[in-house]
């Protein structure tokens, strides 16, 4: 019999640890992108304390390579605020389709734990509660694991240079691609999250095509969002 939401909140140190021992292998490659950000930011000026403190307290990669393109003397607070939201918009679709086990969280707990949400540890967390399990042991033990291995990267990169200075000549910009793809395709497939996906997907394409560039990240996420919330999981009466 599959556990109530209720049950799959349940969180301690051996799920948290189970989650980060699963999530390595992943985090392993997310060292070459650490080590190709911290390359990047000396490049940019940043002093070697400074980019390590901004990968382990921002932890956030496509948005801090997006803002060292804004770096300089000279640094528009406003832009670099309105472009990281739009690249991290795609967290509200996150945060939308947990909600149904994260409301039995207290606050302090349920944003500590999204606080190390990324895309791999949300997409195999998901595939955890799909099967009824609690899953919050891979996102944040995950989450971890990925924080470190970024962190570790940054440092490489910030203190020994051209180490991997391309990730992609490599290949690895596409792992976690396929690996998130492989997520979707084994995930669970219900009316509720057809519809959070085709509504995302259908009007973040309508931005794309109609709305100035980037935009459509924010308009899919919060579409998707919104959808998420509205739609009750079946039997959900809260």
């Amino acid at each position: 019999m599959a556990r109530t939401h209720t049950e799959q909140h349940h969180l301690d140190a051996s799920l948290t640890w189970a989650g980060f021992r699963q999530l390595v292998p992943i985090s392993a490659f997310v060292t070459a992108f650490g080590a190709a950000f911290g390359l990047a930011a000396t490049q940019a000026g940043l002093g070697d304390v400074a980019t390590i403190a901004m990968s382990a307290l921002v932890f956030a990669g496509a948005s801090q390579f997006a803002a060292l393109d804004l770096w300089g003397a000279q640094i528009p607070l406003a832009t670099v605020a309105l472009t990281v939201f739009a690249i991290n918009a795609r967290h509200l679709l996150m945060g939308a389709t947990l909600y149904p086990w994260l409301r039995h969280l207290p606050a302090a707990k349920r944003y500590g734990i999204m606080v190390v949400a990324t895309d791999a540890n949300w997409a195999m967390s998901m595939q955890v509660f799909n099967r009824g399990r609690p899953g919050f042991g891979v996102l944040f033990g995950g989450g971890l694991a990925l924080w470190l291995f970024w962190v570790i990267g940054t440092a490489i990169g910030a203190y020994f240079g051209n180490a991997i200075s391309d990730p992609r000549r490599f290949g690895f910009d596409m792992i976690m691609g396929c690996f998130l793809l492989s997520m979707v395709v084994g995930g669970e497939k219900n009316p509720r999250m057809l519809m959070i996906w085709v509504a995302a997907a259908f009007s973040s394409l309508l931005a794309y095509w109609y709305l100035p560039e980037n935009s459509h990240v924010v308009v899919g996420a919060l579409t998707g969002g919104a959808i998420g919330i509205l739609l009750k999981e079946p039997g959900d009466d809260h």
